[in-house]
């Protein structure tokens, strides 16, 4: 058996392209960059980002273009693949490449509604799991028609 699966949290680096395949199934593409900080050999701080190609398929493709632009923070969880291809002056490079199974809004950044998706909270931070120790949680789960898409 064997497993392969993914979860970023990011930026758009792009707005969303959203574009149908000849049968009429919607795909959208976008980057994705995220980040950490590390210590370099001298001792000093510095940023390290890390970019995926992203592609989601069906209505989710038809969300995240509808909502996401440039800038906005995404979850999104699926399965990576590195591809290699040569580039105009003939040096190998590589990309990495998610196939999305799952996305989910993060936060309200360039976006003039206050919905979220999934477990994404409407106040900006991310909270990966509801715990029901938490009075603030334990309220009824938002129905379809609450949910704008």
């Amino acid at each position: 058996m064997s497993f392969n699966k993914i979860i970023i949290v990011g930026n758009l680096g792009r707005d969303p392209e959203l574009r149908y395949t000849p049968q009429g199934n919607a795909v959208c593409n976008f980057s994705v960059a995220t980040s950490e900080k590390k210590r370099d050999k001298g001792g000093d701080m510095q940023d390290i980002t890390t970019w995926f190609r992203v592609t989601l398929w069906g209505k989710q493709a038809e969300t995240a273009s509808k909502y996401l632009t440039k800038g906005s923070q995404v979850y999104v969880e699926g399965r990576l693949r590195m591809e290699e291809w040569t580039d105009r002056d003939g040096k190998t490079r590589q990309t990495l490449d998610v196939n999305g199974t799952d996305m989910q809004f993060i936060g309200t950044a360039n976006r003039t509604d206050d919905y979220s998706s999934g477990d994404a909270g409407g106040d900006g931070d991310f909270q990966p799991a509801r715990g029901s120790s938490n009075n603030e949680f334990n309220q009824a789960p938002p129905s379809d028609d609450d949910i704008p898409f």
